[in-house]
């Protein structure tokens, strides 16, 4: 178990209990939510192409299925454990009852770098993973999905690889998968879009579209989510003034060129060239960028980069969470004392699960929707939950992380409550 992974748990406990004061919950409903209802550790044999044979762990948790299958995505990566998978588990459980759908949470890993692999070889530890957890999930059971290092080709090879084990096809035991598979359209920029929405909602809120200057935004990462919001955000007119990744990143006070730089393709750590950024670019690292003065700081990257030692030095109005977990409890406390909007993960990230689930509903129904009509009722969910988080933290006086909490909760303790074990029920 790793000290960042025993770390995020314990972050993600504490802000149970902080919330728990802002909305009315039995007791025992916390008590439930404090551990995984299902923890699988498995080992998956995998023949490499030298002929030699790796065990390799994997970990499947079921964290709470009251209001529906779990859903949660698999990672591969070398620094997985058991505590990280129950972490990751737990914030889905609250990220599917914050955006409103009829979700648990889960989540899967292995320990595996996987650019050791061969594509043969993946494909065989992608199959080897989901014939160990076969029993476990299921269309209606637990639907699994991508995470990091994982894709869409990665999800088609496990939902194949289902299909053979249990002998006929089920497309909505995992999402995320490719098109031609029964993946949903709108899925690719799903997460971007969804913090885009909330950034619209957000601008409206505070009184921005009356100022003359252009928003400023920084972005730290530049995957999936973090490359897709900066495009949305620089097509809005947004002044996109820094991007990084794990190796670093430039800035430009007159904004980067986003649309060049994607087109270009990016090198590791982005070579500040005035033909792709624009002129006036150099090179920052990603703790500088943390601490840029910009509007919106999106950390789209990792886990834990604001912390007790750079909170107070975040000049940032707002903190739009696209990673899970970039701020720890510490760093919220400093953030909120000084002022800085903070859109919870649970929250601002959740556009990506609420398309799985519209990829999941059309699975089920056999019928598919257009690109624009995901987008559009993705608009829906985003608007309608942000403004419920929004409202219930400024009636209760409370940060938007502690306001997005209890807003789950409500909806999470009348489910538990409704098996019957709570004791108002005993009573009676």
């Amino acid at each position: 178990m790793s000290h960042q992974a025993r770390d995020v748990f314990a972050d993600a406990l504490q802000r149970l209990d902080l919330a728990a004061k802002y909305a009315k919950v039995d007791p025992e409903t916390l008590l439930r939510l404090r551990q995984p209802k299902q923890f699988l550790e498995v080992s998956i044999p995998v023949r490499l192409d030298n002929g030699s044979l790796r065990i390799f762990t994997g970990y499947r948790c079921k964290y709470d299925d009251t209001r529906g299958p779990a859903k949660g995505g698999i990672r591969f990566h070398q620094d997985v454990s058991a505590s990280e998978v129950k972490a990751l588990a737990f914030w889905m459980t609250f990220k599917c009852a914050v955006a409103g759908l009829p979700f648990g949470g889960g989540k899967g890993g292995v320990i595996v770098d996987p650019r050791e692999l061969s594509m043969a070889e993946l494909e065989r530890l992608s199959r080897g993973y989901i014939r160990a957890i076969a029993w476990a999930i299921g269309t209606d059971v637990d639907v699994p999905a991508p995470d990091v290092n994982t894709n869409g080709l990665i999800m088609a090879w496990m939902a194949d690889e289902y299909s053979n084990v249990v002998g006929r096809r089920e497309p909505g035991v995992i999402t995320g998968k490719p098109v031609a598979m029964g993946g949903s359209l709108g899925r690719d920029d799903a997460t971007a879009r969804g913090g885009f929405f909330i950034l619209k909602e957000l601008e409206a809120r505070l009184g921005w579209e009356r100022r003359k200057e252009p928003r400023r935004v920084a972005v730290q990462g530049f995957g999936n989510a973090g490359e897709h919001f900066a495009k949305l955000a620089h097509a809005d007119g947004c002044q996109v003034v820094a991007v990084s990744d794990s190796n670093g990143g430039v800035y430009n006070p007159g904004g980067l060129d986003i649309a060049s730089m994607i087109k270009a393709d990016h090198k590791p750590g982005f070579v500040p060239d005035a033909s792709v950024c624009g002129p006036g670019t150099r090179r920052i690292s990603n703790a500088e960028l943390l601490e840029l003065e910009v509007d919106v700081l999106a950390p789209a990257a990792v886990e834990n980069v604001i912390t007790e030692e750079n909170a107070a030095r975040i000049k940032a109005q707002v903190v739009l969470e696209l990673a899970n977990g970039p701020v720890t409890v510490q760093a919220d406390a400093i953030l909120e004392r000084r002022g800085v909007l903070v859109v919870p993960d649970i929250l601002a990230n959740s556009g990506g699960v609420t398309v799985s689930y519209f990829e999941w509903a059309q699975n089920k129904m056999g019928y598919y929707w257009t690109a624009d009509e995901v987008r559009e009722r993705l608009g829906q969910y985003m608007r309608r939950e942000f403004n419920a988080t929004y409202e219930l933290a400024k009636a209760n006086k409370i940060g938007m992380r502690m306001g997005a909490y209890a807003h789950a909760l409500e909806r999470l303790g009348p489910a538990l409550e409704s098996t019957g074990t709570a004791r108002r029920y005993a009573k009676e």
